[in-house]
């Protein structure tokens, strides 16, 4: 896809603390994979301490995205199709 400024995306926490970020899709995600700093989503790459959750809701894909100067925000991006398909791929379901 590419940069996630080109996503139709909305922001659900802004300048949050990975932890802020990591407890939001814990309560409200049933669908929950861990990735690693590092992972790469939409050709960006995620970065952050770990666990770095991420919540999946039907086509849609909620992440922590960390803009240099700008802080951590928690976006969800719909139409993820593609990337929902690759995160199952690599078995990183988290387990609550």
């Amino acid at each position: 896809m590419g940069c996630l400024e080109k996503l139709p995306y909305e922001v659900l926490l802004k300048y949050a603390s990975f932890g802020e970020c990591r407890d939001y899709v814990k309560k409200n995600y049933s669908e929950i994979y861990e990735i690693k700093p590092g992972y790469k989503i939409f050709d960006s790459y995620i970065i952050g301490v770990p666990p770095i959750l991420i919540g999946v809701d039907g086509d849609r894909i909620t992440f922590p995205f960390t803009k240099p100067c700008y802080g951590t925000f928690l976006v969800v991006v719909p139409g993820a199709e593609e990337e929902i398909k690759r995160l199952k791929n690599g078995k990183m379901r988290y387990k609550k």
